[in-house]
């Protein structure tokens, strides 16, 4: 299986597939950090990413937001002195496609460099 970090986001529309049970537990092992949760009974990818201070959760922040430009796939970005939370689900569908986990993916690949 290919990493999700090195894949590209696909167009998304209403009728989109979701993922299924069976495809995000495949997924999962790709982003093992990732909670599963529900808001507003929507399904979402979650992570706490935490930093030594404001401007490095701002500059994660920014590298996110540029990331999510490039792939026109974006997540809900909470940032706060010395974490930053991410939340990554597909509005169209209102709950998880594959662009979700891939996103996740790449959003860990750059906290990796933050944060090592």
């Amino acid at each position: 299986m290919e990493s999700l970090a090195k894949e590209r986001c696909a167009a998304c529309r209403r009728n989109s597939p979701r993922v299924t049970a069976y495809e995000i537990v495949q997924l999962k092992h790709q982003i093992p950090d990732w909670n599963l949760i529900e808001k507003n009974d929507v399904p979402q990818l979650e992570r706490t990413y935490k930093f030594p201070d404001f401007k490095s959760a701002i500059a994660f922040t920014n590298s996110v937001a540029e990331a999510a430009e490039t792939e026109g796939h974006h997540p809900a970005l909470l940032t706060e002195w010395g974490k930053v939370t991410v939340s990554w689900w597909t509005h169209a569908i209102s709950g998880l496609h594959r662009n979700d986990f891939i996103m996740a993916a790449k959003t860990d690949a750059i906290a990796n460099q933050f944060l090592t």
